[in-house]
């Protein structure tokens, strides 16, 4: 472990909630919740307003309109989001080239590569310059933690929230964590807390005085002695810089299974479609295409066709996946549909037409089979992307840019029985009047989201989730 507080963990607060109360002036202050809107949607962020009833990350959508009847309930804006984590990134990039980012709201960085902080003053200044240049470039705010290690520095920073900084002076490291609860370690989720709490352990001293040999006894072998170390406040490991894209993809839950086979393989064609989209929108090609299928019995099945080369043509996708759906079983119904490419390269193969005649170097299959997706991050967004991205295509979905011809630029607030009603307000603007037009209102169409700061254009995305 470094003796310097060198490691600096970011989270920003409350990441999409917040995005959405700055591009929304009518719902500053106000409890925001953002998440799938369908039957089987589940909670991406809920704003600090929200939380106060009880509303959490990953609980059902229909649990949190119980216990926040009135609060604000939004679609996901992907694309809006990963624009602004871009920004973010791009400043924590500024201080280290060893930056590694955990999601689109979280990152470690070694702040001790290039010199950037040596000691515990010259670490705190990072610490505060950052947390200032994230307001002023973004409008959003984030919470900082320092220390000597990545555990400390996660666990600061969690201290910190919302919107604070918290240090961690080396040596002090053991009598911070000592009366913590146990589940404030990494890896330590609710079945292990249990298990803990039945051998009477509650807390990291607690887990420190039970000695290695009765976590390995208790836990294993490897989990034992990687928990008797964090209780100890070790932790060395290093900081990671981002690796490259292995794979990009696209997967929707569908509200009702899907039980028509024709309509299933039209689903599959529009979902190699949008997975091209972004493959090109990343200058990208792939040698792998990937067919993920859950089943209306919660089975997960993939399979895989390897082309001869590299392609970003929509027409070889499109014939490949619908190949590798052939050999699935769909008659009990599915759930979720998804279509991958992975191989990535920079360039394509010439020879498409051999490719689009069904050429293969391999295949395979497997219920748990890696289904990793560029696009989708980790941490709030992987809990609702397959229960959301539906609910986002749907013409009108709710909190999600629009523009009319006479009125301007505004937000959708909901839509149903032939309606839709938009409020029209800008990230600078006073909160805006509410009006209600027919859905098919040729004067009404999607619009681009608006940067949240004013000359802060590198926040605005397209409507298909490509920066502008």
């Amino acid at each position: 472990m470094r003796n310097a507080p060198t490691i600096l963990h970011l989270d920003m607060d409350a990441f999409y909630a917040s995005a959405e109360q700055a591009s929304k002036p009518s719902l500053r202050g106000k409890a925001v919740v953002v998440g799938g809107l369908g039957p089987r949607g589940v909670v991406a962020t809920a704003s600090y307003e929200a939380r106060v009833f009880g509303v959490r990350s990953a609980m059902p959508m229909a649990q949190a309109r119980r216990l926040a009847p009135n609060a604000a309930y939004l679609v996901p804006r992907f694309g809006f989001y990963r624009a602004i984590s871009e920004q973010v990134m791009g400043l924590l990039h500024s201080l280290s080239p060893l930056v590694e980012p955990l999601s689109l709201d979280e990152a470690f960085v070694d702040l001790e590569t290039d010199g950037a902080a040596w000691d515990r003053a010259s670490a705190r200044l990072v610490g505060e310059k950052l947390r200032a240049d994230i307001r002023a470039v973004t409008g959003l705010t984030g919470s900082v933690g320092l220390a000597a290690s990545k555990m400390l520095a996660k666990i600061a920073s969690e201290e910190a929230k919302p919107d604070g900084l918290v240090l961690i002076e080396p040596g002090t490291e053991r009598a911070l964590l000592g009366p913590m609860p146990v589940r404030i370690l990494p890896g330590v989720g609710p079945a292990t807390g249990d298990h803990l709490r039945r051998a009477g352990i509650t807390t990291v001293d607690d887990l420190a005085e039970a000695g290695e040999d009765e976590l390995v006894r208790l836990l294993g072998k490897a989990h034992g002695h990687g928990l008797y170390a964090m209780a100890l406040a070790r932790d060395d490991r290093p900081v990671v810089a981002e690796r490259g894209t292995k794979s990009v993809s696209v997967e929707d839950t569908y509200d009702v299974d899907i039980h028509d086979r024709v309509r299933v393989g039209l689903e599959v064609q529009r979902l190699a479609d949008r997975c091209v989209r972004r493959l090109r929108a990343a200058g990208l090609s792939g040698r792998t295409i990937v067919l993920k299928v859950r089943r209306y019995d919660f089975s997960t099945l993939t399979r895989s066709e390897t082309l001869r080369g590299p392609t970003d043509d929509p027409g070889v996708v499109r014939e490949a996946a619908g190949r590798l759906l052939e050999s699935v079983d769909t008659t009990g119904g599915v759930r979720l549909l998804g279509v991958g490419v992975s191989g990535l390269a920079d360039f394509t193969q010439e020879d498409l037409f051999a490719q689009a005649a069904g050429a293969r170097v391999g295949a395979g299959s497997g219920a748990d089979a890696e289904f990793s997706d560029a696009e989708v991050e980790s941490g709030e967004a992987e809990v609702v992307e397959e229960q959301v991205v539906a609910a986002a295509e749907r013409r009108w979905p709710s909190g999600h840019d629009v523009r009319h011809a006479q009125f301007g630029h505004g937000w959708v607030q909901g839509s149903g029985l032939g309606r839709v009603t938009v409020r029209f307000e800008t990230p600078g603007s006073e909160p805006g009047r509410v009006r209600t037009f027919r859905v098919d209102d040729l004067e009404l169409e999607p619009a681009d989201p608006l940067p949240l700061v004013e000359g802060g254009g590198g926040a605005g995305v397209s409507v298909d989730g490509v920066r502008t």
